[in-house]
């Protein structure tokens, strides 16, 4: 997603990150433009992980609706282990760049591959820290990519919603 820029929201609940997907939708936001990022509990003690664009996840333990829903929206859904923060489910185009980040995480240094992802959508190294901070604190990240017209857009829907905090980002 060169020459894209992005929002990033984080959401104590998946309710609350859920429904400002709901309202971004509702407000014309393509969802193609939203990813979301949290963690899982898986209902197995072994999780195997996955990255699929079109089929939805068998069982997700407790959030299993919640990832049910939200991969039926948006496009392309994924599981991951990730050393330090654990399951985590990610919908939407940022699953390409999380895969992508995995190249990049040893040129970016120091960060896991979600912060290396989260570089490579112009997110600074110490505030990439600060989101795997808030996934480890079980928070939920909505990201919402596009160009600078619809980034602003989804800032000011997003501003109205129970968002802990919101940045943006230049690539």
């Amino acid at each position: 997603m060169a020459d894209t820029n992005a929002i990033i929201a984080t959401y104590d609940t998946h309710e609350q990150a859920e429904e400002t997907v709901r309202e971004l939708d509702r407000s014309g936001v393509a969802m193609k433009q939203l990813s979301i990022v949290g963690k899982g509990y898986h209902s197995e003690e072994h999780p195997v992980g996955f990255y699929t664009l079109g089929d939805r996840m068998k069982s997700w333990g407790g959030l299993g609706l919640f990832w049910g829903a939200l991969w039926g929206m948006l496009l392309g859904a994924a599981f991951f282990w990730v050393p330090g923060i654990g399951p985590l489910g990610v919908a939407g185009p940022f699953v390409h760049i999380l895969v992508g980040g995995a190249e990049g995480a040893a040129v970016v240094g120091g960060v896991s591959v979600l912060g290396a992802a989260l570089v490579n959508l112009g997110v600074p190294k110490d505030r990439a820290i600060k989101y795997e901070s808030s996934l480890r604190a079980d928070k939920y990240l909505l990201i919402v990519h596009g160009s600078a017209e619809e980034v602003e857009q989804a800032r000011q829907i997003i501003e109205r919603t129970n968002a802990i905090e919101t940045a943006t980002y230049t690539a």
